[in-house]
Parts: C-alpha cells; structure tokens; sequence
C-alpha cells in the first residue's frame, strides 16, 4: 500500500533536467530588461484596479507581474546552497518591491479618486487562511516549474497567491498617510512571499536539486532554527486575525442583522410613497469602511431620491422613520436627483 501511494504522488516521471530547472528559475527571477518593463505594467494595472474597485483588472495585473520568480530563485539558491545566487536575486526582489511602492504611491497620490474599495480593504487582514494559499501556491507553483512539459498551473498560482495587490496596497496606504492600511497589506504581502519561498525550497529538497554549497551540519541547524522562528513570528497575528474574522462571522450567522433581512425593498418602497409623496425611489446598499481599531466595518445605507424639494421637517421625520426601521442601524442618504 505504502508503495502504491509513493508512486501515485511520485513526481520523478515527468521531471524535467536539472540544468533545465536551474535555467528556468533564473530566468524568471531576473530583475532587469523584460520582467522589469513587466512589472511596471502590472503595477500601474493593479493599482488602476484596486482604485476601480475592479476584480477583473486586478487579476490580470496578478497574471503578468514577475514577482514570483524573483522568490521561486531565492528558494533555488536556499535549496542547492547557491549563496551568491541568493544574495542576487533577493537584492532583485528588494529592488522589485521599492520599484512597485514608489510607483503604485506616485499613482495614489495623483488619482483623483481617494475612496477605501472593498478591493483594497480586502489585502490589509492577513490570516492563516493566506498562509495554507500561499504554502499550497508555493508547492504548486514549483511543481509545475520543473515539469517536462509547460503546465498551466503557474497563472492559477499568480492569482491564488497574490503578491502585486497587496503591494499597490501599501502604495495607496503611503500616499494617504493610512498606517494601518499599509501595515496590513504589508503583511499578506511578507505572508505570501515567506511561505512560498519556503515552499519552493521543500519542493526542490524533495526533487535533490544537486547542491552547489553542501551545508554543514552546524549550518542546518541553524537554518531550521531561523525558519521556525520566523514562521512563529509571522502565524502569530495571521492566527489572532483569523480568530477574530471567525468570531464576528458567529456572531453575524448567530443574530439576524441588516435592513433587507427586517422587510422587503418593494414594501418600504410602497409604505415611505405614501407617507412622503416626494419619494421617487428607495435603494439599499452596503459600504466597507477601515474602523480605527484595523477591523472592516460593514454600514448599511438607504438611498432615497425625490421628484421634488421636500422640506427639512418632513425630511428629518422620513429618516427617523427609516432608521428606526432598521433598528437603528443604517445611513440614510437623501438626494433630490435620481
């Protein structure tokens, strides 16, 4: 049974040669040239995204950018004991990662639009959720670079694992002096590239990459030392989050909340015409917004539009009507254009 199994997850058949993954990861991790003419269009795309508030555009931005490979090379030179080939490509990736927040806070800065989306909130609270993304991402996104043939696996890894939001992330958090929003997105950002290099170095162990530098048994030990602190340091708030995120979502499942939950859209509607013969319509909709305390705040909010000027006695009574009706817990907004 226990060989069955081996050579069910075996990965030896379809491995690719050595010097052909070696040539493969260096490539990918090079700063210079294309990947860098690359990187700048998915960082001007990505924050073009989050600040459209645009899921598709973000993900295309995740397709193209060549960050990756930049942690896919330093995890080669941690595997085959290539010291000088970390010291490279991890002064490629810093170099990377200056390059995308000067840019990504240059746009903010000069973007007329300064709205949180839901996009950008989304990257500022890490938890270990991204950290078994990033660990399977990681593990699959190496496999699929040291296969013989050239697998599809590597742009569902690029979107799955994404490293060039939360990056874009802190741009806009620079730009507009929002720590929390920058500390946040900064740390998904080390979350994704930490566990993925870890993952890219377990990957290559287990294939025994031929080393370059054989590690003495004092080093080992060492290195294991640091990987285990590290990784402590990092899933403590990743697990303090998630812990959180779990407790105000019982919380949420526990208790009925929300005004389309208390009475449908067509009967506040029908009633609100009646008494305030001003109304034209009423909508319902939710805005996201970043408490002081780093948690997203969910605010409902009545949208009504009148065919003509209501005055402000009638228009204070209407909203204390509405507020009421959602229990006290919603934003009225009233405009006199639809």
């Amino acid at each position: 049974m226990k060989e069955k199994l081996k050579r069910a997850f075996s990965l030896d058949h379809d491995t690719t040669s050595y010097d052909e993954i070696r040539e493969r990861i260096i490539d990918g991790g090079r700063v210079t040239g294309t990947n860098l003419c690359i990187l700048m269009l998915a960082i001007l795309i990505a924050s073009i995204g989050l600040n459209m508030n645009s899921t598709a555009v973000i993900i295309g931005a995740m397709l193209i950018s060549p960050i990756m490979g930049s942690i896919q090379a330093i995890g080669y030179g941690a595997a085959v004991g290539d010291s000088a080939q970390i010291k490279k490509s991890g002064v490629g990736f810093l170099f990377q990662i200056v390059i995308c927040l000067s840019t990504s806070t240059l746009y903010f800065l000069l973007s007329p639009i300064s709205t949180q989306t839901s996009e950008l909130l989304a990257r500022t609270q890490p938890n270990i959720w991204d950290v078994l993304i990033a660990i399977a991402g990681g593990i699959a996104g190496m496999i699929g670079m040291t296969r013989k043939e050239k697998s599809n696996v590597i742009p569902g890894v690029a979107i799955a694992t994404a490293l060039m939001p939360p990056l874009c992330t802190c741009g806009y958090g620079i730009a507009h002096a929002k720590l929390n929003i920058t500390l946040g997105a900064g740390l998904l950002f080390l979350v994704n590239a930490y566990f993925i290099f870890i993952s890219s170095v377990l990957v290559l162990l287990a294939l025994k990459m031929p080393q370059k530098e054989e590690y003495t048994p004092r080093q080992l030990k060492w290195m294991k030392r640091r990987a285990v602190i590290t990784t402590i340091i990092i899933l403590i708030p990743c697990i303090a989050v998630a812990g959180y995120m779990v407790k105000n979502a019982n919380e949420d499942s526990s208790s009925v909340t929300g005004f389309e939950t208390v009475v449908p859209i067509e009967k506040v509607t029908s009633e609100i015409k009646i008494l305030f013969p001003e109304v034209e319509e009423v909508k319902i909709g939710s805005m996201e917004s970043l408490g002081e305390d780093g948690s997203i705040n969910n605010e409902t909010s009545v949208f009504v539009y009148l065919n003509k000027e209501m005055d402000a006695e009638d228009s204070e009574r209407m909203e204390q009507w509405l507020i009421e009706l959602c229990n006290g817990s919603c934003n009225v907004i009233i405009s006199e254009n639809q």
